[in-house]
C-alpha cells in the first residue's frame, strides 16, 4: 500500500511540476485547462480502480477479473501520461525553445528524454 501511495503521489507531483514550471499565468489558454482537467480525471479514474482491485485482491476474487482492472490503470496511467507529454511538449517546451538560450533548451531537451527513456522501461 506504502508503495501504491508513493506512485500515486509521484503521478501526482510530476502533473503539477509539469503544470506550473516555465508558463506565465497570462499564457494559460482554455485549451490547456480542459487538458489538465482530463489528466486529472484519469488520475481520479486511476485511483478508483486501484481502490478497487485492493479489495478484489483482499478478497480473494477470481486473478482474470483482478488483472483487468489492473489493466484498466495502466491504461488511464498511460493515457495521463501521454496528455501530459502533450502539454508539456505544447507549452513548456515550445516556450524553452523560443528563448535565445542553448543552456534551457538543452535543458529541456535531456528532460523530455529522461522522462521517455523512463517511461519506455
Amino acid at each position: 500500500m506504502k508503495t501504491l501511495t508513493r506512485f500515486l503521489y509521484l503521478i501526482i507531483l510530476i502533473y503539477t511540476y509539469t503544470y506550473g514550471r516555465g508558463i506565465d499565468k497570462k499564457d494559460n489558454s482554455k485549451n490547456m485547462n480542459t487538458q489538465k482537467e482530463k489528466t486529472l480525471i484519469n488520475f481520479k479514474k486511476a485511483e478508483s480502480h486501484i481502490t478497487k482491485v485492493i479489495k478484489m485482491t483482499k478478497d480473494n476474487k477470481y486473478c482474470i477479473d483482478i488483472m483487468q482492472q489492473n489493466l484498466a490503470v495502466i491504461g488511464l496511467l498511460k493515457s495521463a501520461h501521454y496528455m501530459l507529454m502533450e502539454s508539456h511538449l505544447n507549452n513548456c517546451c515550445k516556450k524553452a525553445l523560443e528563448t535565445k538560450s542553448k543552456k534551457i533548451k538543452q535543458e529541456m531537451i535531456e528532460e523530455v528524454l529522461k522522462v521517455v527513456r523512463l517511461s519506455s522501461k
